[in-house]
């Protein structure tokens, strides 16, 4: 379960769409505050889930091949081939300029609420819920699964505290790094979610057909 949550919570965190949505934020009015409120929020969202999944199994991880642990790898499992399905034939936008999102013109105005309710939208939701799946085998009574359950949640916001910290310590060059770090993902975007879909969705394939004949 730890390298499973691990190699989940690192693709969480490299994730090039929350990221530059977040300098976006960092760089606006009252950008500090604002990033607060969506790192925030961003954990908050994290921890639920985690929360949710054991109160349903009680903290105890089901039995092997019961029901239950059949059911959460089965759905883990179908989660992977539309990772790995966008990495192979991702989306094509249609040809000519491409601007920046609606959206993004309204996050120089935006509240502290809209700062954490965009934090909720643009979480991956189909990697915590591959997440979810993982931490369906949890068990509350290894000191390593709680250790395991505590990095994931950190791990996966580990970019956005960060730049948190780098914006608060030196606004005046993290305004100039992270704008360029926004403009390099931009422009690698649509590479950057390819390779980390493929690898995540090889790999969540690979453990979910080992889960079930193992």
């Amino acid at each position: 379960m730890v390298v499973d949550l691990v190699v989940i919570g690192t693709a969480i965190t490299l994730g090039p769409l929350h990221n530059s949505a977040f300098i976006l934020l960092l760089s606006s009015q009252r950008g500090a505050r604002k990033g607060l409120a969506f790192v925030l929020s961003w954990l908050a969202n994290l921890v639920a889930v985690v929360v949710c999944v054991l109160l349903l199994t009680g903290g105890t991880p089901p039995a092997r091949h019961s029901t239950p642990s059949t059911a959460a790898d089965a759905a883990e499992l179908a989660m992977a081939p539309g990772r790995a399905g966008y990495a192979v034939s991702p989306p094509r936008r249609p040809p000519g300029p491409h601007g920046p999102p609606r959206w993004t013109a309204r996050v120089d105005k935006a509240s502290l609420g809209t700062a954490a309710g965009l934090a909720w939208l643009l979480q991956p939701w189909a990697l915590v819920g591959a997440g979810a799946a993982v931490v369906v085998d949890a068990d509350l009574s290894s000191l390593t699964d709680w250790i395991a359950l505590i990095v994931y949640c950190l791990l996966a916001t580990l970019s956005l505290a960060v730049m948190e910290v780098f914006a608060l310590r030196s606004p005046a060059a993290a305004n100039a790094r992270l704008n360029a770090l926004r403009t390099w993902l931009t422009r690698h975007q649509e590479r950057l979610i390819v390779t980390l879909s493929l690898v995540v969705g090889l790999y969540l394939t690979a453990r979910g057909i080992y889960q079930l004949i193992a």
